[in-house]
C-alpha cells in the first residue's frame, strides 16, 4: 500500500474503533466516504455514474450505497492493496457467488471481538457450540470464520462443531456444568430446527443463537415463527440471533425478541422500496441499506436486499427480502 493511504486509513481506524454510543457517526461516515471514493476504484465509478461525489455529498444521507450484488462481478478492494483473505458467499458450483476481498483481516478479527464484546461481554468467557461446517469444509466462509475466532478467545473451552453429530451435542449439552459457565449454541437456522426436531428438551441457561439459512433446505417461515419453534424446543433457553452477510466485516446481534443492535461503527437506514436514494422515517419498512466503517478497505455503504424497519432507539428488524431477491442463504454453503 502507499503511504497515503496508509496514513489516511491508520487515523480512519483509531477512530473508528474508538467511537461511543456513535458520537460523532455521521462525520466519520463522510471521511470514509471521502477515502473510499478517493481510493477504490469500482465505487468511485459507482459513485460517478450516479453524479455523486466528495463536492456534493455533504451529509450521510447523500452517500450512494452500493448493491450488495456487485460483489458478485466485480473486485471492491483500494487501490495498491492485496487480499490476505477472501469470504465467499454460500452457492452451488454453479451459481456466482459474492467474493469480499480483505486486506487487513486483523481489522475484521477487531469488529468481530470489539462488537461481541460490547453485546454479550468477554468470547473467552464463553463454550461456542455449532451447528455448522467446520473449518476446513467451508474455507471462505465469513460465518464459520467469526464463530472458530470466537471460540480461539479460550481454547481451553470445550468447543465444538456439530453439524454432523447431533448425538454427540445433545450429550455435550446434557453434561453437568458449572452455573457460571456460559454457552451459546450458535447455527444455521435449518440445523437448529433439524436438531431440536430431534432432541428437544430442557436447556436450562443455554443461549440458542440463529444465523439466518433457511433458504434451499426447509420451507421459509418469518423470525418470529423460527423463534417460536426454538422457544418449545429448546424450553428455558434463550433465543438469539446474529446478523452478517458475506459482504460486510461487522455484525450485528440480537438478543431482544429479533430486535438487532449494532456496534457504534455500524449503523442501518431503511431506504424506500420504490426511491433508492430516499430514507424512511423511523418505523417504516423497507430496505435495509448498512454502513461499517469497519469496511474500510472495500466499501462501507451497502444497499442489502434485505426488508427492515428501524425503531427509536437505533435498534432494527429483518422482515424478509424482496421477492426477486437471489436465493441466498448459509445453508448453501454445505454445497460447495
Amino acid at each position: 500500500m502507499n503511504g497515503e493511504i496508509e496514513i489516511s486509513a491508520a487515523n480512519l481506524r483509531e477512530r473508528i474503533f474508538s467511537m461511543a454510543g456513535g458520537c460523532g457517526f455521521n462525520e466519520l461516515a463522510l471521511d470514509v466516504y471521502r477515502f473510499q471514493y478517493k481510493n477504490c476504484m469500482v465505487y468511485r465509478e459507482f459513485s460517478d455514474a450516479l453524479s455523486r461525489n466528495p463536492v456534493n455529498v455533504r451529509q450521510a444521507e447523500d452517500i450512494p450505497f452500493i448493491p450488495v450484488e456487485v460483489f458478485k462481478s466485480r473486485e471492491i478492494i483500494c487501490s495498491g492493496m492485496k487480499a490476505l483473505k477472501e469470504f465467499r458467499s454460500s452457492g452451488t458450483t454453479a451459481s456466482v457467488r459474492s467474493r469480499h476481498l480483505l486486506a487487513d483481516p486483523a481489522m475484521y478479527d477487531d469488529s468481530l471481538l470489539k462488537g461481541f464484546t460490547l453485546a454479550y461481554g468477554d468470547p473467552a468467557e464463553y463454550t461456542f457450540l455449532s451447528l455448522t461446517p467446520k473449518p476446513g469444509e467451508s474455507k471462505t466462509s465469513s460465518l464459520i470464520y467469526m464463530i472458530n475466532k470466537l471460540m480461539q478467545q479460550n481454547p481451553h473451552r470445550l468447543h465444538g462443531f456439530f453439524l454432523h453429530d447431533f448425538a454427540g451435542l445433545r450429550k455435550r449439552l446434557d453434561e453437568p456444568a458449572p452455573a457460571s459457565r456460559k454457552t451459546i449454541l450458535i447455527g444455521l437456522t435449518y440445523a437448529l430446527l433439524d436438531f431440536a426436531e430431534k432432541f428437544p428438551g430442557k436447556y436450562p441457561g443455554l443461549i440458542v443463537m440463529e444465523t439466518g439459512g433457511m433458504k434451499g433446505r426447509r420451507k421459509e417461515i418469518t423470525r418470529p415463527e423460527l423463534h417460536d419453534k426454538l422457544k418449545v424446543a429448546f424450553s428455558q433457553a434463550e433465543i438469539h440471533s446474529e446478523y452478517g452477510m458475506t459482504e460486510l466485516l461487522s455484525q450485528a446481534w440480537s438478543n431482544r425478541s429479533g430486535l438487532f443492535s449494532t456496534p457504534p461503527w455500524m449503523k442501518v437506514l431503511i431506504r424506500e422500496v420504490n426511491d433508492p436514494f430516499s430514507f424512511c422515517a423511523l418505523g417504516r419498512s423497507g430496505g435495509i441499506s448498512i454502513i461499517d466503517l469497519a469496511n474500510l478497505y472495500s466499501c462501507s455503504f451497502l444497499a442489502t436486499q434485505d426488508l427492515g424497519r428501524v425503531h427509536d432507539d437505533g435498534s432494527f428488524e429483518v422482515l424478509g427480502r424482496f421477492d426477486s431477491s437471489d436465493l441466498r442463504g448459509c445453508s448453501l454453503m454445505i454445497q460447495e
